[in-house]
């Protein structure tokens, strides 16, 4: 199958009424609504991410983003499919972003970093989904918190390759972790880490993932919420320049839990500290330092989150051309 042709299309894709298997992934303070309308009027699916800073407020400002640049487009926002992503540990603390995720009538929800191997694995959004009639997934690290989910009753997992950047359970390569999965649950299962260009994407759909969850991809296009500066570090960036680390998190105070850390480019604040997080912690003045430059967003201490493929971004372009890209259109 060539790029084109894998590209093309998806029994689950169709589904949803996209023109690619392509799902822009709900990247925090990266993928607003612009970037969600966009993806989703070049015919992927576009999401709302809401990472660690997630908020009702934030989330309604980006739906209304959304909602202005499909007017803009001329598109009804009730016919353009879009997705929200939330992280389990944040809903826990502010259930009310849910609710509000939900009234928004989204076609998809996913909610990920939980612990789905613990006795209880908080799955209540799963039927609450449901109840909206929206598509409810999740990402996966392990083949076993893929069977738990699937147990639970998603719709489809993410298999989240350790090539993925930002925060992440970083184990397994993705096309193995691809292959394990699918051989373990009866849903469709899109693939993430690293899908950068057409060949990319054709590789995933040829080994059967119902689709490709991106990031890295999407996040210097025009309309995401990523700052300038940021912009320029991920096109000068190469992959082996990317580091899992607990630094950025430790730094700031961010409650991500410690198996979520996340793969970004490293800095030389990153590299003082990582391996030494404890340290760090305890370390006021450094923190402050820290806190300072991501204020100014001063990005020669702050890192920027990318995974492997962020060799692949050189310029910036909008959401439509790299979906043409991905899709070798």
């Amino acid at each position: 199958m060539s790029a084109g042709e894998g590209a093309s299309t998806t029994a689950w894709a169709r589904g949803l009424g996209l023109a690619a298997p392509v799902v822009c992934a709900p990247m925090g303070g990266v993928a607003g609504g612009a970037l969600a309308a966009a993806v989703s009027l070049a015919g992927g699916l576009g999401m709302i991410g809401m990472g660690s800073a997630g908020s009702v407020p934030a989330l309604e400002r980006e739906l209304a983003a959304r909602e202005t640049a499909l007017a803009h487009a001329g598109t009804d926002p009730a016919a353009s499919p879009f997705g929200i992503g939330l992280v389990a540990w944040g809903i826990a603390r502010d259930p009310a972003l849910l609710e509000r995720a939900l009234a928004a009538g989204p076609t998809l929800v996913s909610v990920s970093f939980g612990e789905w191997g613990a006795p209880d694995p908080g799955a209540a959004w799963i039927p609450a989904v449901h109840g909206i009639g929206a598509l409810a997934v999740t990402q996966a690290a392990t083949v076993a918190e893929a069977r738990a989910a699937a147990d639970a009753g998603v719709d489809a997992v993410v298999a989240r390759g350790r090539e993925g950047g930002g925060h992440g359970d970083h184990r397994e390569p993705r096309d193995a972790l691809l292959a394990e999965v699918r051989a373990a649950v009866g849903i469709p299962v899109l693939a993430a880490g690293a899908v950068a260009g057409a060949a990319d994407l054709a590789r995933v759909l040829d080994a059967g993932a119902a689709a490709a969850w991106v990031g890295t991809a999407f996040a210097a296009c025009t309309e995401a919420l990523t700052p300038a500066a940021a912009r320029e570090v991920l096109f000068a960036s190469r992959g082996e320049e990317t580091l899992v680390s607990r630094v950025y998190d430790v730094a700031l105070g961010r409650p991500w839990p410690a198996r979520f850390p996340e793969r970004l480019i490293r800095t030389p604040f990153v590299d003082r500290w990582h391996g030494r997080e404890d340290a760090l912690a305890a370390d006021e003045a450094a923190r402050a330092e820290f806190r300072a430059a991501a204020a100014a967003g001063d990005y020669r201490v702050v890192p920027v989150d990318a995974g492997t493929g962020v060799d692949a971004l050189t310029e910036e372009r909008s959401a439509a051309e790299v979906l043409a890209a991905l899709t070798g259109r």
